[in-house]
C-alpha cells in the first residue's frame, strides 16, 4: 500500500494503483477524455497530465503507477497552462456546434431546438416552461422582436428559416388563453428586498427571476402603468396592451410590488433606497450625466458605468442593466439583461460576491459550405415556411405551429449538456482560436443506422476500438488515416451500428466529445450559466 500525496493531501493506495486511482480515492478530480473504467490506458488526450516530485515533465496520471513517497501536483499553473494546451489542440479543427446557431444569435440565448421539439410534439407546457426559463414576457416580445435567432437558422442558406419568433409567441398565447397562465415556482423567503428602478423589460424581467429566489422585489417607476418602452415606446396596437398586461400580472402574481408615478432623484434619492434595501437595481433606460451625477453613479460614454459581467456600479450594492449602461432598441436584449443582473444580484445577497461565473465553452462552425449544407439537409422535412391563414394579426392554429415546429433541422449537439471536452474547455478558459487553422469538413453519418457518427467531433481517443475489440464485436471499429486525418471506421465502410454492435450504448456512454450519439436522441436544456467557480 503505498503513500503517495496529491496536492498535499496524503493517501494509501493498493499496489499497481495508477496517480488518477489514488486522486480518484482523494475525491479530487483530474480531467480525462480518453479514460473508461475497464479500458486500458489510452494516453492519447493528454489532459490528465501532472507533474510527478516537482519534476518540469508532465505525465499522464492515468497511465503513471504510484510509488512510495510520490508527490503529485494537480492544480497549479504549469498543469493547468498544459491541460488548456492540450484542449485547444484538439479543439483547434473541431467541426460541429456545441449550441445551435438560433440559439446562439438570440440575445436571450433561449433553447430554441428544445422548444420546437416539443412543440412538435404537441408538449406545450414543457415548450413554455422552455421559453421562460430565458424570456419572462414571450407573447409581448413574439409580436415586435425582430428575430436575430432567425437570421442564424441553418434552413435560412436552403429556404427560409424557422418562424421561431411567432412560434414563441403561439407558445405563451396559448398559455395566457388558459386564463390561469403558468406561474414558476418561488424558493422560500430569504429575507432580502431589491430595489428595480425601472419597470421597462429589464426591470420587469429581473423581477421576474429574482421573486423566483425568494427576494421581494419592489419596482418603482415614474410612468403610470408598468411596461416601459413596451408600452410607451412601440404603437399602440402592438402589442396588445391586453398581452402585456397579462405576463405583467404573473410578475405580481410571483410577488412583485408596483410603485408607480415615482422619480428617482426627485420623489426618493438612492441612497434611500440604499438605506432600506439589500441591493438596487437600475434600470431606467437612457440616463443623462446630470441624472447620473445626482445619483452619484459614475458614468460611461453610453450610460452607467457598470463591470460587463456583474453588473456592478462603483457604489456597493447598487447594479445597472438595459438601456441603463448601453444603447440597446432591441428589446430581448433588455430582457436578457434583467436575467443577467438577477443572478449576479442573486450571488450578492447570498454574499458569494467573489465568485466568478465562467462563460460556457461553445464550440462554433460557423457557415456551412455548400457541399457541407447538402449533406446536412438530406433527411430533413421539406416544407415550406407557413404563414398564418388567419394573417400575422392573428398568429399561428395548433396544426401550422406544428407543422412550422417540425421544419427545425435540429443542429444543437444532442451531447452537449454532458461533453466531457466541453466541460473541460470551460473550467479551463480553453481559446478555440489559439490552434485554429482550416477546420475539417462536417460530417454527418446515419444512413440506414440508429447510430449517429461526426467524424468533425472525433479526436481518436480510442475507446470505441477499445470496447468493441474488448467485446469480441465480428466486425468492430478502427483507426483509418494518420496524423490529423486519421478517423474511426469499419470494415468494408459499413455502418456504424454494424460496427459498435451489442456494445453500441457502452461506446456512446465512453465517447467524450459526442461524436457518437443515438440517432434522435435529445437532451434536456444545459440551463444559461455553468457553476461559478472561486
Amino acid at each position: 500500500m503505498p503513500d503517495v500525496t496529491i496536492d498535499n493531501r496524503h493517501v494509501s493506495v493498493p499496489d499497481g494503483s495508477t496517480v488518477l486511482d489514488a486522486a480518484s480515492a482523494l475525491g479530487i478530480e483530474i480531467p480525462t477524455l480518453c479514460h473508461y473504467p475497464g479500458c486500458a490506458p489510452q494516453n492519447s488526450c493528454l489532459v490528465c497530465v501532472v507533474s510527478i516530485n516537482g519534476s518540469d515533465r508532465l505525465e499522464p496520471s492515468c497511465s503513471t503507477r504510484v510509488v512510495e513517497g510520490m508527490t503529485v501536483q494537480n492544480d497549479c499553473d504549469t498543469v493547468r497552462a498544459a491541460r488548456r494546451t492540450a484542449l485547444e489542440l484538439l479543439l483547434s479543427d473541431h467541426a460541429g456546434d456545441c449550441i445551435a446557431p438560433c440559439q446562439n444569435t438570440c440575445p436571450a440565448h433561449m433553447d430554441i431546438p428544445l422548444m420546437l421539439r416539443q412543440i412538435g410534439e404537441g408538449d406545450l407546457a414543457e415548450a413554455l416552461i422552455t421559453v421562460k426559463r430565458d424570456i419572462p414576457l414571450p407573447a409581448v416580445l413574439g409580436r415586435i422582436c425582430p428575430a436575430p435567432c432567425e437570421s442564424g437558422c441553418r434552413r435560412s442558406a436552403s429556404d427560409d428559416p424557422v418562424s421561431v419568433c411567432m412560434l414563441k409567441r403561439y407558445v405563451a398565447d396559448q398559455d395566457l388563453a388558459t386564463g390561469s397562465p403558468f406561474v414558476p415556482p418561488r424558493q422560500p423567503d430569504s429575507g432580502k428586498r431589491v430595489a428595480i428602478i425601472g419597470a421597462g423589460p429589464t426591470g420587469l424581467s429581473a423581477a421576474y427571476y429574482l421573486q423566483q429566489s425568494g427576494h421581494q422585489c419592489v419596482v418603482f417607476d415614474d410612468q403610470d402603468q408598468p411596461g416601459g418602452m413596451l408600452r410607451y415606446g412601440v404603437p399602440e396596437e402592438a402589442p396588445e396592451r391586453d398581452v402585456l398586461d397579462g405576463e405583467i400580472d404573473i410578475v405580481r402574481q410571483l410577488g412583485a410590488e408596483f410603485r408607480m408615478n415615482t422619480r428617482i432623484g426627485h420623489d426618493l434619492t438612492l441612497q434611500q433606497l440604499r438605506d432600506d434595501y439589500d441591493a438596487v437595481l437600475l434600470a431606467v433606460g437612457h440616463i443623462d450625466d446630470q441624472l447620473g451625477g445626482a445619483l452619484g453613479v459614475t458614468m460611461s460614454d453610453h450610460g452607467i458605468a457598470a463591470e460587463r459581467a456583474t453588473f456592478r456600479t462603483d457604489l456597493p450594492g447598487v447594479f445597472a442593466a438595459g438601456g441603463s449602461v448601453r444603447q440597446t432598441r432591441l428589446a430581448v436584449r433588455s430582457v436578457a439583461d434583467g436575467k443577467d443582473a438577477a443572478v449576479q444580484i442573486d450571488r450578492h445577497l447570498a454574499g458569494n460576491t467573489g465568485l466568478v461565473v465562467l462563460d460556457t465553452y461553445n464550440s462554433l462552425m460557423g457557415r456551412l459550405r455548400e457541399d457541407e449544407l447538402a449533406d446536412y439537409m438530406l433527411g430533413a422535412p421539406e416544407l415550406e415556411r407557413i404563414t398564418p391563414a388567419g394573417g400575422l394579426k392573428r398568429g399561428y392554429g395548433p396544426d401550422e405551429a406544428l407543422t412550422e415546429a417540425q421544419r427545425c433541422l435540429q443542429c444543437d449537439c444532442s451531447a452537449a449538456c454532458d461533453c466531457r471536452i466541453r466541460q473541460y474547455a470551460t473550467q479551463y478558459e480553453a481559446d478555440r482560436n489559439r490552434f485554429r487553422g482550416t477546420r475539417r469538413r462536417f460530417e454527418r453519418r446515419v444512413r440506414a443506422s440508429d447510430v449517429i457518427y461526426e467524424p468533425g467531433k472525433c479526436i481518436a481517443c480510442g475507446l470505441c476500438v477499445e470496447i468493441t475489440r474488448q467485446a469480441g464485436e465480428p466486425l468492430g471499429v478502427t483507426f483509418v488515416g494518420r496524423g490529423f486525418d486519421v478517423r474511426i471506421a469499419t470494415p468494408n465502410d459499413q455502418s456504424i451500428s454494424d460496427g459498435l454492435g451489442r456494445v453500441a450504448a457502452e461506446c456512446i456512454d465512453a465517447c467524450p466529445t459526442g461524436s457518437l450519439v443515438f440517432a434522435g436522441g435529445t437532451s434536456a436544456s444545459c440551463g444559461s450559466h455553468p457553476p461559478p467557480t472561486e
